[in-house]
């Protein structure tokens, strides 16, 4: 599982590799599962750390150190750091250029949406090399339109990065707006994924432009096949397996990146027990995807 297949993009002809064609070799080399840093108190006291700065840094810099030359995806949620202030931004400074230098892919989970100016500034501080928060990728909320969000997938185009958009979110008020039926007819859900298949026509074997499908879903009652990845939190603590995958995404689970955050990281402070967590969680989704076409496959 160890190797540098995601990292800073680059490609021979000088233009920035694409961020899908990077998450597919990095899930062909170290397999599908991301695993997000939510250093959230309850943790940080799980491991005896204190619920400060130097607690926030010790935890993270043991999840990079432990994790980010063996998984896919590291997904640091950015409210974490950001409730530490000027310090813990430092602090998520220092875990996204680490991992990235490690070989992992940073998807930072930051939910941003916004509109005009404010928007491209979203994409400057997330996906523009030169920034002390440039990562591979981020989350973005599409619920002001999803036109809205053009200085960012613009910026991901531009730069080789990857934007993963709100869709079909697992907590209970989602559905409200997210199954809401839209002019024309479509679920809300529907009209963002149509979006995203959009914005991931041409050659590429994975587009670059992915949605968030909670793997806590009953069920999806959308069209999933919109060309990118699709990140499934829920993984562990929050109720779905391995198992749950087939069933939800169908002939899609070849393009889905699992998230589990607090089945890994309640194993630590152990980097071993890091480790054995993921390697764990990576058998069990081996064994849920056995005989599934995989996206290193395509």
């Amino acid at each position: 599982m160890t190797g540098t297949p995601g990292g800073v993009p680059g490609s021979t002809s000088g233009a920035p590799e694409p961020f899908g064609a990077r998450l597919r070799r990095a899930m062909g080399t170290r397999g599908p599962l991301c695993v997000g840093i939510d250093p959230h108190a309850s943790l940080l006291a799980g491991w005896g750390l204190d619920d400060d700065v130097a607690g926030l840094e010790r935890f993270t810099r043991t999840v990079v150190e432990a994790l980010a030359d063996r998984v896919s995806v590291l997904k640091p949620q950015a409210a974490f750091f950001e409730r530490h202030g000027s310090r813990g931004l430092a602090v998520l400074e220092r875990a996204i250029a680490d991992a990235r230098s490690a070989g992992a892919l940073v998807l930072t989970d930051a939910k941003r949406g916004d509109i005009g100016s404010t928007m491209a500034a979203y994409a400057d501080a997330f996906l523009t090399p030169g920034s002390p928060l440039c990562s591979d990728a981020v989350t973005v909320s599409p619920f002001l339109g999803f036109g809205s969000l053009r200085p960012a997938l613009d910026a991901a185009r531009r730069f080789g990065g990857g934007v993963f958009v709100l869709a079909l979110t697992s907590n209970p008020e989602g559905p409200e707006v997210q199954r809401a039926t839209a002019v024309g007819g479509r679920p809300v859900a529907q009209v963002i994924l149509d979006h995203l298949a959009e914005e991931n026509r041409g050659p590429e074997p994975l587009g670059s432009f992915g949605a968030v499908v909670g793997a806590t879903l009953a069920e999806a009652g959308v069209d999933l096949d919109m060309g990118g990845p699709l990140l499934a939190p829920g993984l562990g603590a929050q109720g779905a397996t391995a198992a749950d995958l087939p069933r939800l995404f169908g002939a899609a689970v070849h393009r889905v990146l699992p998230s589990v955050s607090r089945g890994v990281l309640s194993r630590g402070p152990s980097a071993e027990g890091l480790r054995q967590a993921v390697r764990e969680e990576s058998e069990r989704l081996a064994a849920a995807l056995d005989g599934r076409e995989r996206v290193s496959e395509r």
